[in-house]
């Protein structure tokens, strides 16, 4: 059987009405993490009774049972005691067969100190004093349903918590550290709405009487979905109405949705083997948005879907070392290396398409057939997909092996032909590849949902096809000249599109306008920086389109556009004109910056609040003089306790005056990292210690990184902040990694937080001798669960240097002509009908695009020497690009 750092001092085993038989001996497998059992004759087939008796430890590894420091609210130091079984852990805390399929049911009793909560899946039946000592209890708790040993969980400590009925009955309670039961209100909320929704969606009832939430100090993961004992980061379960920033809330609501998706697609029916954890991860990481938009419709969280996983899973899955959806799966450590983006965010967007091309009403009769038929058993991805078939009609596992068992995804080429009134297409497919266009010897191929909207209804598809050959020409019926076309609708298809010059010409406008929804001009936008990354297309030509942002109201737009300028900012790290890039952020977030202000108008909702940090922030530290100056003011005033910063608005003001701060500053940001009595606080602070630029200070940074002050899960991000806040930051941390290895692999060895660790600090380097250095290092000191990982940044390095290389010069080139003279504005007699209006001049070389009004003044964008142009009647101005 499974066992791993157990020492077993006696066993027998007793077949059904017959005495017991003492096992002789104990051959561990240490390597296979199993124990073999011998006894002194052969034993009968038949069912009989196990017993054993051994002793494990409590470890410090946050895997198996473990112990989980805290201080109590007097300030003393306590121990927890804690599970996390997921993937093959629940081996380190009994002798079982620790495999997804092997389901048992589980009878579990604690004995635990008399003054401690004890808790585990299901509710307590029975607490007695323990004979042999005054000062404990022994706690049974009732019989689980039928589970695979990785759900089962215990926990032992000092708790508060509050509670709720469902409208359903079922008693939801969320456990919080003593004295702050406050903070559970908010997960408790969503999740006494939550449980109802899913059953309803699912038509399927919650089969437990009772279902706990808790947050553990020292956990790896965000959460575990233990059935009926949830555990979670405390940062992933705790709100502070006073100190909680609007995006802690939304993370709270979407992972507490994903966590009680799980309890019936992952624990009522499991998957048959790790091959498919995808269908656990990825199912549970869409159906948390669709759960999210139900209680919160304010979060326009499908369109921060698109930005959160979608993109980035299309970004990992360019890579040449990427995998499929489905990898089988030998060894533990094996196991570990999927949790990624592949099996969350790659699987969640498949299931989003599918979800998209079946239709709601259909999918969810096929989810409750799979739910139904399946319950307390195993299931394979097949078996999902028959249920939906069966559902809907439509070839659903010709169409999703398509997505599931090859890696990578499709690129599609488009360009258009008018003919009469008709739009003619052609669609070409191959895959997408972040080194280039695919020059592979087979032509892998997908079946691919394709939907196509125009500008008569940007909201709406005209036309929806199944794309499953590589070329297909399709027809638009009543298209006019002027009208843009665009694939893709709502950015829900897996793939990246590449449209003809004059097709992505006509596109612009639109994002311009607004006419094109948000989540569209969002995937545009997107897939031009891939493509310039790919070396498809020019860096210059996505910089061009990212200034047609100019009016862009959507927190999310803007999120994303933020994320690929500071990729871009990251690559010029490396070259001497590192300031012109930032110049351009600073203009490009300018004007947004000064709509949004400071300081919340009233009536501003959830988005707002994410808007005004994430634009505030990039324009700090990008070094905006009125920002910076701004931040300072507002943190001396925080910091002296004149006037607290309101939770949105600490990490920009952070990460501003610590990128443009001294030794001073951070002993203060230091300061205010140990008088938090918060972990997110905390928290927020260890993200951004990294933005300090001073050498010395860096280091300081990176030795608190390994403090006691830091908690074990979270030196990750003070190091990876480290790696991504500058070039010497990026240097400093890399030998800091190394010079410790050891210490920090023994920490998390075998967990996924070590390939979080590689990639945070190496992934920004862009030269060849970098990728050759870091696979030297990592093949002397192996990572085991790590090693995709390690494959995959050896490639960004390479990617990064020869995007470097192409497009480095062009880069400069466009942004240094930007930098031209200030613009020459020239008052007319009057500004009023009939009289000229007012006109711009700009300098020789600005970027050719269109004239753009903006209120009473026309801006001249396409003068291409000094000139003055006199404008007779402002109805000439109406046709784009009119001459200078």
């Amino acid at each position: 059987m499974n066992c791993a750092d157990i020492d077993i001092i006696t066993a027998s085993y007793a077949p059904e009405g017959d005495e017991e038989v003492h096992a002789t001996g104990f051959n561990y497998q240490n390597e296979d993490e199993k124990v073999t059992l011998s006894f002194p004759s052969t034993l009968q087939k038949g069912t009989g009774t196990l017993k054993i008796d051994f002793v494990g430890e409590l470890n410090d590894k946050m895997k198996g049972f473990y112990r989980s420091k805290y201080t109590t609210p007097t300030g003393d130091t306590r121990y927890a005691a804690v599970t996390q079984f997921e993937a093959t852990d629940a081996r380190r805390a009994f002798p079982c067969w620790d495999e997804p399929a092997i389901k048992a049911t589980f009878d579990i009793s604690l004995v635990v100190p008399k003054d401690r909560v004890a808790l585990s899946n299901m509710n307590v039946v029975d607490r007695k004093p323990y004979p042999d000592d005054e000062n404990l209890v022994e706690v049974k708790f009732a019989r689980t349903p039928v589970m695979s040993t990785y759900l089962v969980a215990f926990v032992v400590g000092e708790y508060d918590f509050v509670e709720a009925r469902s409208q359903d009955g079922v008693l939801v309670r969320v456990y919080t550290p003593v004295g702050k039961a406050e903070q559970g209100k908010f997960a408790l909320e969503v999740a006494a709405k939550t449980l109802p929704f899913y059953k309803d969606y699912f038509n399927v009832p919650y089969p437990l009487p009772k279902i706990d939430l808790i947050a553990i100090a020292d956990f790896a993961a965000g959460a575990m979905e233990n059935w009926g004992l949830v555990t979670y980061r405390e940062t992933a379960l705790l709100i502070d109405p006073k100190n909680s920033c609007s995006s802690s809330r939304q993370w709270v609501a979407l992972v507490v949705g994903h966590e009680l998706a799980h309890q019936w697609f992952g624990n009522l029916v499991t998957m048959e083997w790790w091959t498919h954890l995808w269908l656990n991860e990825g199912f549970a990481s869409w159906i948390e948005y669709l759960c999210v938009d139900h209680c919160f419709p304010e979060y326009d969280i499908w369109t921060q879907f698109v930005s959160a996983d979608y993109t980035r899973a299309q970004e990992l899955d360019a890579l040449d070392n990427s995998h499929p959806i489905e990898v089988s799966v030998g060894h533990p450590s094996e196991v570990d290396e999927i949790f990624d983006a592949i099996s969350y965010s790659k699987g969640a967007s498949v299931i989003r398409m599918l979800h998209d091309y079946i239709g709601d009403e259909d999918f969810r009769k096929g989810m409750n057939l799979y739910l139904t038929k399946f319950q307390q058993k195993n299931a394979a991805t097949e078996d999902l997909w028959e249920s939906l078939e069966k559902a809907s009609g439509k070839p659903i596992a010709a169409v999703m092996n398509t997505w599931t068992k090859q890696m990578g995804f499709p690129l599609i080429y488009v360009e258009a032909e008018q003919q009469e009134d008709d739009r003619v297409l052609k669609l070409v497919q191959k895959k997408f590849c972040a080194s280039g266009p695919y020059t592979g010897e087979d032509f892998p191929m997908w079946m691919v949902p394709i939907s196509i909207c125009t500008s008569d209804d940007p909201t709406c598809a005209k036309m929806q096809i199944l794309m499953d050959k590589p070329e297909l020409t399709v027809v638009l019926k009543d298209t006019k000249p002027e009208q843009w076309v665009k694939l893709n609708l709502g950015t829900v298809g897996f793939y990246r599109t590449q449209y003809s010059p004059e097709m992505l010409q006509s596109l612009i406008p639109a994002i311009r306008d607004l006419s094109l929804p948000p989540v569209d001009r969002l995937g545009l936008q997107n897939d031009l920086f891939s493509l310039a990354r790919a070396g498809i297309i020019s860096t210059v030509e996505v910089l061009k389109v990212m200034e047609a942002f100019v009016n862009e109201p959507n927190y999310t737009v803007w999120s994303d556009l933020s994320c690929n300028l500071g990729i871009l900012s990251t690559l010029l790290s490396h070259t001497d004109f590192h300031e012109d890039i930032q110049a351009f952020v600073r203009d490009v977030f300018s004007p947004i910056g000064e709509r949004l202000g400071w300081d919340p108008r009233p009536g501003e909702g959830h988005l707002d609040a994410l808007l005004r940090g994430l634009v505030l922030g990039k324009l700090g530290k990008a070094g905006h003089k009125a920002t910076l100056e701004e931040a300072r003011r507002r943190f001396k005033d925080h910091v002296e306790g004149k006037h607290i910063l309101s939770a949105d608005l600490r990490s920009p003001v952070y990460v501003t005056v610590l990128k443009h701060g001294d030794s001073s500053t951070l002993d203060t940001m230091l300061k205010l990292h140990k008088q938090a009595d918060m972990q997110e606080e905390k928290n927020r602070i260890e993200r951004v210690l990294g933005a300090i630029s001073q050498p010395e200070l860096i280091q300081k940074v990176l030795t608190f990184a390994l403090s006691e002050e830091v908690r074990p899960q979270d030196t990750v991000s003070v190091i990876g902040g480290v790696a991504g806040g500058s070039k010497q930051g990026r240097k400093a941390a890399w030998k800091f990694v190394r010079d410790n290895w050891e210490e920090l692999y023994n920490r998390y060895q075998g967990g996924f937080l070590i390939s979080r660790l590689i990639k945070l600090t190496v992934d920004g380097f862009a030269n060849d001798k970098m990728a050759a250095e870091v696979k030297a290092f990592f093949e002397s000191h192996p990572a085991p669960s790590a090693e995709r990982t390690v494959q995959q940044c050896c490639e960004n390095i390479l990617l990064n240097a020869a995007w470097l290389k192409r497009d480095a010069d062009n880069i400069h080139h466009f942004l240094a002509q930007r930098r031209g003279p200030p613009a020459t504005v020239l008052q007319g007699p009057k500004a009023g009908r009939g009289q000229w209006p007012r006109c711009h001049l700009q300098p020789r070389g600005t970027p050719q695009s269109s004239w753009a009004m903006s209120g009473r003044s026309w801006e001249a964008q396409t003068v291409s020497r000094a000139c003055i142009i006199q404008i007779k009647s402002s109805k000439e101005l109406t046709r784009p690009g009119f001459g200078a």
